[in-house]
This record gives C-alpha cells, sequence and structure tokens, in this order.
C-alpha cells in the first residue's frame, strides 16, 4: 500500500455530515448501520450484513488508513461509512469508494454532500477519482454517472478467491464541473 504525502484522512466538515477518520472504536456503531441486508442488495457481496463478514470489511478499512466514518452533524451518530485508498501518484488518481449508508439517509442529499466534500478535498492533490463499483449495483453506478464519472472498463474482480463483475469510473475535475455537483464543489 502506497500512502501519498498529503493526508487521505482528514476531518471534513459539511452542513448535515461530518467525516473524520475511521477508528476501532467505530466498529459497534458502523456494524449498526451495515446490518441492515437493504444497504448490501445490489452489493456484489450481499452478505456484508452479517457480523463475520463485515468484520473482515472492517478490519480492511482500519488498515487502509483512508476510512471515514460519516456522521450526522445534528444527532453525532453514524450513519455510515466511506474511504480513500489505492492512490496511484504516477497515474495522478486516487480511489473512492466502499460507501454506504443507513437506508433512512438514502434519497436526502447526504451521499451528494458527502462526495462533494470529499472531491473538493482530493481534487487539490489529483486529477482523477476513480469508482469500482459492482457491475449489478444500478442505484451505485447511477449515481458516479451523475457525478460525471465515464465508464472505462467492465471486468472481473478477485475477492477471496471469488470472481465478481465489476465497472470502473474516472471522474477528472473537469468531469465533476459538468456534473450534478457542479454548483457544489468550491475547486474551480
Amino acid at each position: 500500500m502506497t500512502l501519498p504525502l498529503f493526508d487521505i484522512q482528514p476531518v471534513l466538515t459539511g452542513k448535515r455530515v461530518l467525516l473524520r477518520p475511521l477508528v476501532v472504536a467505530d466498529y459497534d456503531g458502523l456494524f449498526a448501520v451495515a446490518s441492515d441486508p437493504e444497504i448490501w442488495a445490489m452489493h456484489p457481496f450481499r452478505d456484508r450484513y452479517k457480523r463475520e463478514v463485515f468484520d473482515d470489511f472492517f478490519g480492511d478499512a482500519i488498515a487502509s488508513q483512508g476510512a471515514f466514518a460519516v456522521l450526522d452533524t445534528a444527532t453525532g451518530e453514524i450513519i455510515g461509512g466511506t474511504r480513500f485508498a489505492n492512490y496511484a501518484a504516477i497515474a495522478d488518481e486516487i480511489e473512492i469508494g466502499w460507501t454506504f449508508f443507513a437506508t433512512a439517509y438514502w434519497r436526502t442529499g447526504v451521499n451528494r454532500e458527502v462526495k462533494a466534500l470529499m472531491l473538493d478535498y482530493i481534487f487539490q492533490f489529483v486529477r482523477t477519482v476513480v469508482f469500482q463499483v459492482g457491475a449489478s449495483n444500478f442505484r451505485s453506478r447511477t449515481a458516479v454517472e451523475r457525478l460525471g464519472g465515464k465508464l472505462v472498463l467492465e471486468h472481473k474482480r478477485d475477492h477471496g478467491g471469488q470472481l465478481h463483475d465489476y465497472t470502473t469510473y474516472h471522474l477528472t475535475r473537469e468531469d465533476a464541473l459538468s456534473g450534478a455537483l457542479s454548483a457544489s464543489l468550491l475547486v474551480q
């Protein structure tokens, strides 16, 4: 794992959400959100709501050194998680992914605010943001396309010996400025 010279785990504050580095003590709060099977219905890992499956996911998130707990600023409660990962200096890119929210926050604008905060921050340091999305996760694929993401690859991805169909999207600052968040982005 190559970590960049810039911080991929800053604290990012918006009107409705706070993104802060994920810590081991967040396990119970994040699992309480992730234990809803509806969240994972379109995901390649549909059983991530199970504790034994979530344990590996959470361990990987902590080890990544780029994972965030997403908190509702009004309540202070964890409502989801997301991550920066797989920084590639030569390609001048970083991945945003592993994002999920409690279903009560779906279609409320929370994901848009989280992505705007992350993109505003990361476009100061990289040219391209990469999104890896399960091929049948049409909810996430549509969200990335609305951001301005361009489909660049359809492929299989190995996870612990299991092959899953995935899509890869690239999003540049210019693409983002013509996407759904253009009015929300500060980085011009």
